[in-house]
């Protein structure tokens, strides 16, 4: 399941700082819904659902940095992605 489920805010937060400790074996991707975890992640990928001639099949996107900060946004404010929930997005991936 994904790495923030049942946690949230400064326990969100640790979990954000133990996933960015360097690892002698790479570790696989995790999913998580809230970008404290994901924030110092190397790599980021976008999970999406598609529904097709009935049946739903699943992908998985790479992001390019500009595509990292939007995600993070969206992560934030929702549909709506603000100016604001960019320039939060921006100032999380920069630490």
């Amino acid at each position: 399941d994904e790495i923030d489920r049942g946690v949230g805010g400064a326990t969100a937060d640790a979990v954000g700082r133990r996933e960015r400790r360097p690892v002698a074996n790479a570790s696989p991707p995790e999913p998580a819904h809230l970008m404290q975890p994901v924030q110092g992640a190397a790599h980021h990928w976008r999970v999406e659902k598609h529904v097709r001639a009935g049946k739903t099949l699943s992908s998985v996107v790479p992001l390019a940095q500009e595509s990292r900060v939007d995600e993070i946004a969206r992560m934030l404010s929702g549909d709506a992605i603000t100016e604001e929930a960019r320039a939060a997005a921006g100032a999380l991936l920069n630490g």
